[in-house]
This record gives C-alpha cells, sequence and structure tokens, in this order.
C-alpha cells in the first residue's frame, strides 16, 4: 500500500507512517538493503518482523534516503549518516519514521486488553490508581499512550538501566489533548519530555522531543 500518512510536525520534523498490506516478496522487491541488513533479516524468524523491518526501508525510500544512509551503533540504536535524529517503530500491520534536527523517538502500538495484564511492569501505583477510574476502553487507550511514551524516551535516551515504572513519570492528560509531558528522572538527573499522539486505526502513534 501507498505511504499511510505523512504529519510536517514542522519545518524540522517529518514523521510517516505505513500500513503493511504488501507480500514480504513485494517489499523486498522495491528496497535496497546493505549487507548489514540483508543478513539481519535473514535471521529473523517472523515474516510479520520482516515486513515491518522492509516496511521501514519504504518510509526511508519516501523521505529520501535509503538503507545505505542509516547505520547502528553497538546498543542497536539507529543514526543518519547526514547528522539528523531518526527513530523508527513497527507494530503489526503498521510502521512508522520519525526524521528531525531535534532528539526524537516514536512509538506505535496496537490497542489490546493485553496491556491491563502488563499494566504494573510500567506504570507505578499512583499512575495506576488515576487510570482504573476511567472504562475499560478509555484504561486501555491511556495504557497504550504510556507505554508509547515510556518506549520512546527510552529510545531517545538509550540507556542501561532505564525502568519504565521507576525513572519514567507522564504527567496527567486526555486521549483527546494528543499531547503531553514527560519526565526522566534516574541518579538525580532529570531530563524532559514534549509528547504527541494520535490514534491511527486501532493503533496508537507517540513521539516525543527532549527539551
Amino acid at each position: 500500500m501507498p505511504l499511510f500518512k505523512t504529519i510536517n510536525f514542522n519545518s524540522s520534523t517529518k514523521i510517516l507512517v505505513w500500513e503493511i498490506t504488501e507480500t514480504f516478496e513485494d517489499l523486498f522487491g522495491q528496497v535496497v538493503l546493505n549487507d548489514i541488513n540483508r543478513n539481519r533479516l535473514n535471521t529473523m524468524k517472523s515474516e510479520l518482523h520482516q515486513r515491518g523491518f522492509l516496511s521501514i526501508r519504504k518510509l526511508l525510500q519516501e523521505a529520501g534516503y535509503n538503507d545505505f544512509d542509516l547505520y547502528y551503533d553497538e546498543s542497536g540504536k539507529p543514526h543518519l549518516k547526514d547528522g539528523k535524529f531518526i527513530s523508527i517503530t513497527h507494530s503489526f500491520n503498521f510502521s512508522a519514521i520519525i526524521i528531525s534536527e531535534q532528539k526524537v523517538g516514536i512509538d506505535i502500538e496496537m490497542q489490546r486488553e493485553k496491556i491491563i495484564r502488563i499494566a504494573d511492569k510500567f506504570v507505578n501505583e499512583k499512575e495506576l490508581s488515576r487510570l482504573k477510574s476511567f472504562d475499560n476502553l478509555d484504561y486501555i487507550k491511556k495504557l497504550t499512550v504510556k507505554w508509547g511514551v515510556k518506549e520512546s524516551i527510552f529510545k531517545i535516551r538509550n540507556e542501561k538501566g532505564i525502568s519504565f515504572k521507576d525513572h519514567i513519570q507522564v504527567n496527567i492528560f486526555e486521549i483527546e489533548d494528543k499531547k503531553t509531558t514527560a519526565i526522566l528522572e534516574m541518579e538525580n538527573v532529570k531530563h524532559k519530555f514534549s509528547i504527541h499522539f494520535e490514534e491511527i486505526e486501532e493503533y496508537i502513534l507517540v513521539y516525543a522531543f527532549e527539551k
């Protein structure tokens, strides 16, 4: 399928979203891969993961790049050779990238009831008690936003030892706000982030900027 959505956030930041409807063969035939990433692709056991991986390369091409413009550091964080910041994500049938002159992170997640069962792994008791006052659907949406926020922040900082539950606090928000703020506090150092999010079909797209 063609590009699903482009968000021109500002003059220096662009978000591109792809709906993955193509077969593995279709995607593979439309992208170029460097030797390292071709080997990575061959080690992936899930075709869903492979298609997500290839759809990211389609998004790179839509943004004017290709796989040879992208590299990963020792911790697996992606970088662009021109110095711009990039973050990537894919979940089931959607993938997305964000490219910016600012430090950024992005995450897309399907809204699923499963998140209720694992909520205590990434939100603290205070956050949970506040969210449980909402109906089940809103509860799932807000938990999914919170997960996306924390995942996006982790992608920006990319530091060992970060606990989603203990170190990242998301400030109060409503789904219709489509934005909030968050703080990563670790070893007595605070990092502040501005957060933006939106629903895309049954998914939640979140992207974060470090202030």
